[in-house]
């Protein structure tokens, strides 16, 4: 027997089709029946790659025992966080109220038919253990309650509800826009920011691409060094640490401990969408060897197993893949010193022991090593008394060899539901990368992507959020929207095309006309025509992604100033002027605003360079070789027609003319190469 998930796309809703809970997907149907019933709801929000949704799964969700009791005492409500983000942003932020504590994933919440939570918590084990309620004894209770204490839940309510409201930023008297909040984030951060280890914050450590993006732009802006030694520290020591998948590429999720040695072990297209054009600038900045390794272990990890090249999504980007195979956490990843000696010659298992810890302690559950650098290469090859490149070739043909017996093994599960969100974050990376590394077949990983997503997510002027097995769905949220906008902005620099400007205005204009609160400034999570639910966020604080309304106030500023038109910069004005008290507030909890500020206070620097296609080419290489954030680059060929005015300048057919633009302040045109490069050095002034 399957129960109603079996319809659905989510891989996630779909791995709890055959439970013998009767579940149902987050619709009409599932919500009338709670009203028909007088049921409470059992909402369980989680998503496919989560180890502790597959324990409670396991434990409970598969169990005859519980499932009677869910089926007889609730109407039960599974939903993928990543498809509806809208209810998974509502219901957490209920959670923190009614517990007091922070949720996470599995989410399990209690609603009144009407979608009111009255009780919530995360995971739950069947039976109480470890100072945890079990599941089996809490339902009945929470069935009770609903049906004896309708008056206290009613107040608790309303009192919630309220709650919810009071998270809308506050839209009283504007203040004066100025910096201060850009120098107090990296204060923050450096408060916070472990300096042995690197990080921000203690164990467990999640990779803050965001935030270290901003460390390093505050470095090339101002010049300060704070931002560039938290930032360099934090990536070295992430891309030697089990984090950073040592064979593959890519990062996981975030590390369990302080040292970055034990993950959990999912590894997210959105972390390592945003972690790529951090590790590609942070190369541009200090040339570090580690860092375009890292980078292109990313790039190459992405293409070849997150990026399908013969089927019906053939160029968007998959969303994830599971922490668990063979129902343990890390099965996949994990080795010991025997096997790894016998795939190995010994001179390359004497390169690859002391590199990756196999000579020390094991540092995973049944003497099991996850590989970590333990031992720089340049120590490995001093100890064996060997050439530095030959200890590089030892480690490179080893390296092949464990991947290649790693891919024989049983894989966790991929996640293929293609987001319209994470997919910007990974074009947006794969575009930057391939400019500062000049790698072609990076911005043509970008142009699929984009592709698939304009050929089957872009639908009569508007997106839809997910695709799956032949089927997009889902009225798409303020990220869709955002995250795309800011990703084609990139492409743009990395090759211009006019379709793609005109998309951008597209979406720009559909972010003003569906999204924008016009009175109070800022953008809602939903659209103007989604689906009512109990609350309507409007979020502006950095999470696991950055804010929405932080990368559309940016990101309509950018296209602003491109075409020359105002809507846009009037409407991440108005975003800036709601969120600003919150950014004096807590600054580093909002560097995405707090980036588009810096740009509103002082706009980007633009170059527009006009000429034959060779020619641009040699410049737009040249150009990419400098780590420049507040400046945008586009390279424009001769024949290219129907461009606004601001974009439209004389183009020579066999030479390349440029002009370096500040709001409507230009430089008259450079003709010459390094005269451009050191306008761009001096910079405008600011």
């Amino acid at each position: 027997m399957s129960n109603r998930l079996a319809t659905q796309t989510s891989p996630y809703l779909q791995q709890h089709a055959a439970n013998p809970v009767d579940w149902q997907p987050w619709d009409a149907q599932a919500l009338a029946a709670a009203r028909d019933a007088d049921k409470p709801i059992l909402l369980s929000i989680g998503y496919s790659a989560c180890h502790w949704c597959h324990v409670m799964a396991h434990e409970s969700f598969e169990d005859a025992e519980v499932a009677a009791e869910m089926n007889r005492h609730f109407v039960n409500i599974k939903v993928d966080r990543e498809e509806r983000p809208d209810l998974d942003q509502i219901y957490q932020t209920a959670h923190a109220m009614l517990t007091q504590r922070s949720g996470g994933w599995p989410l399990t919440m209690f609603l009144m038919p009407d979608g009111t939570p009255f009780f919530g918590g995360t995971y739950f084990p069947k039976r109480a253990r470890h100072g945890m309620a079990g599941f089996l004894d809490l339902l009945p209770r929470i069935a009770e309650a609903y049906r004896d204490k309708r008056d206290e839940i009613g107040k608790q309510n309303a009192a919630l509800l309220d709650a919810l409201e009071r998270t809308l930023p506050a839209s009283g008297e504007k203040k004066e826009l100025k910096r201060a909040p850009l120098d107090t984030a990296v204060r923050e951060f450096a408060q916070v920011f472990d300096d042995v280890h690197g990080g921000i914050g203690r164990a467990p450590k999640f990779p803050h691409p965001f935030e270290l993006a901003f460390c390093l732009r505050r470095h090339a802006v101002d010049g300060g060094e704070l931002g560039l030694s938290i930032t360099r520290l934090t990536l070295a020591k992430m891309a030697e640490g089990g984090i950073y998948d040592q064979l593959a590429g890519g990062f996981c999720r975030y590390s369990v401990d302080e040292y970055w040695d034990i993950p959990h072990f999912e590894k997210m297209l959105y972390d390592n969408g945003a972690l790529l054009p951090l590790y590609a600038d942070a190369w541009l900045v200090t040339g570090l060897p580690l860092f375009e390794k890292t980078a292109r272990g990313i790039a190459a990890w992405i293409m070849r197993d997150m990026q399908p090249q013969e089927s019906a999504t053939a160029g968007g980007y998959y969303s994830s893949l599971d922490a668990d195979s063979e129902h343990e956490e890390g099965k996949f990843y994990v080795w010991t010193p025997d096997e790894v000696k016998a795939l190995l010659t010994p001179g390359e298992y004497a390169v690859v022991a002391p590199h990756y810890g196999l000579d020390g302690a094991p540092n995973f559950e049944d003497r099991h090593w996850n590989l970590r650098v333990t031992k720089p290469l340049e120590a490995v090859a001093r100890q064996l008394g060997l050439a530095p490149t030959e200890c590089e070739q030892q480690l490179d043909a080893a390296r092949a060899k464990l991947l290649a017996a790693r891919v024989k093994r049983v894989w966790p599960g991929r996640d293929e539901k293609i987001l319209t969100s994470w997919n910007a974050l990974m074009i947006c990376g794969m575009a930057r990368a391939s400019r500062a590394f000049g790698e072609p077949a990076w911005l043509a990983s970008a142009r699929r992507a984009t592709e698939f997503i304009r050929g089957t997510l872009w639908k009569d002027g508007r997106l839809l959020a997910t695709y799956k097995d032949g089927t997009a769905h889902l009225n798409a949220y303020l990220d869709d929207y955002a995250f795309l906008l800011d990703a084609l902005l990139e492409l743009m620099q990395a090759e211009f095309r006019a379709q793609d400007l005109e998309w951008a205005r597209a979406l720009a204009d559909t972010l003003l006309e569906k999204f924008e609160d016009r009175e109070a400034g800022g953008f809602f999570f939903v659209s103007h025509d989604h689906e009512k639910l109990i609350h309507r966020a409007k979020p502006g604080h950095d999470n696991a992604t950055p804010s929405g309304n932080g990368i559309a106030a940016f990101a309509l500023q950018r296209l602003g100033h491109l075409v020359g038109e105002t809507r846009y910069l009037d409407a991440a004005e108005r975003a800036l002027k709601l969120y600003y008290p919150a950014m004096e507030r807590q600054a580093s909890g909002f560097v995405s605003l707090a980036t588009a500020l810096d740009e509103h206070l002082a706009p980007p620097q633009t170059v527009i360079l006009r000429g034959d296609a060779g020619g641009l080419g040699e410049w737009q290489r040249k150009l990419a070789r400098t780590y420049r954030p507040d400046t945008l680059i586009v390279a424009i060929p001769a024949n290219t027609a129907g461009l606004p005015p601001v974009l439209d300048k004389a183009a020579p057919a066999a030479s390349v003319n440029a002009w370096v633009c500040r709001g409507v302040t230009c430089l008259p045109a450079i003709t010459d190469l390094a005269e451009l490069e050191r306008t761009l050095t001096g910079d405008m002034a600011r």
